[in-house]
């Protein structure tokens, strides 16, 4: 059974690498219901750090995935979708 998980500390690397968005990991924690243009991310940054997991994890996020609107939400379908991938 896999026990990898996307953490917000991942994330907040991931908005660094893939959208050049830099992020303090313990806010996107205490904001993680906010929506990701709050942070600065939009769309096209998003459908870049869904690339580097899938790329990561060699597994097909879902086609949703990049229409998450906040940073909970996004983990939780990560999160979700790397446990039922293993």
């Amino acid at each position: 059974m896999i026990t990898t998980e996307v953490t917000v500390d991942e994330l907040a690397a991931l908005m660094k690498k893939a959208a050049g968005i830099t992020v303090d990991p313990q806010e996107l924690k205490r904001d993680a219901e906010s929506p990701f243009d709050f942070f600065g991310l939009d769309s096209l940054g998003l459908l870049g750090i869904v690339g580097e997991l899938e790329n990561r994890y060699g597994l097909s996020l879902p086609p949703d995935s990049e229409r998450c609107r906040s940073p909970r939400e996004f983990l939780d379908l990560v999160n979700s979708t790397l446990k039922a991938g293993a």
